[in-house]
């Protein structure tokens, strides 16, 4: 038997126009779930980024990307992590544009085995760079 989290997420303050529902097994780590949530939201994997517990950015109980010293990695599964159903935390990702997504546990069930993250649900859109425009860098 595998734990299973269905979590919301979705970009500080958008909660009701802009949101994903997904599933995920507990033998995946809080990395797979960066993955996962960036996917969903049509984001480019290639900013670091932290699991804020508190919500906090920068805070001490958080799981780094790329931990330096004896921070906590990302690369903890989340039966590890020890999460219960209703629990919110924040993916902080790329520390200049600090994007913040909240997440929520919705439920945790038990399933028979493991398997891929999967997106269950999806309302709205946001961007990641809605200022950056393409022809500039073609003209360069």
């Amino acid at each position: 038997m595998s734990n299973q989290y269905t979590m919301k997420i979705y970009p500080a303050g958008r909660g009701r126009d802009v949101y994903r529902n997904i599933e995920i097994c507990g033998s995946s780590t809080l990395n797979q779930l960066c993955q996962i949530i960036l996917e969903s939201f049509d984001f480019i994997d290639d900013h670091l980024y932290e699991f804020c517990m508190d919500n906090r950015m920068y805070s001490e109980y958080a799981y780094q990307s790329d931990p330096e010293g004896d921070e906590p990695s990302a690369d903890i599964t989340l039966d590890e992590v020890g999460l219960c159903k209703g629990q919110k935390f924040t993916l902080h990702y790329d520390f200049g544009d600090d994007w913040m997504f909240t997440i929520t546990v919705s439920k945790i069930s038990e399933v028979q085995g493991d398997f891929k993250p999967r997106i269950v649900k999806s309302k709205g859109r946001i961007q990641q760079y809605p200022d950056w425009d393409e022809d500039e860098f073609d003209e360069e």
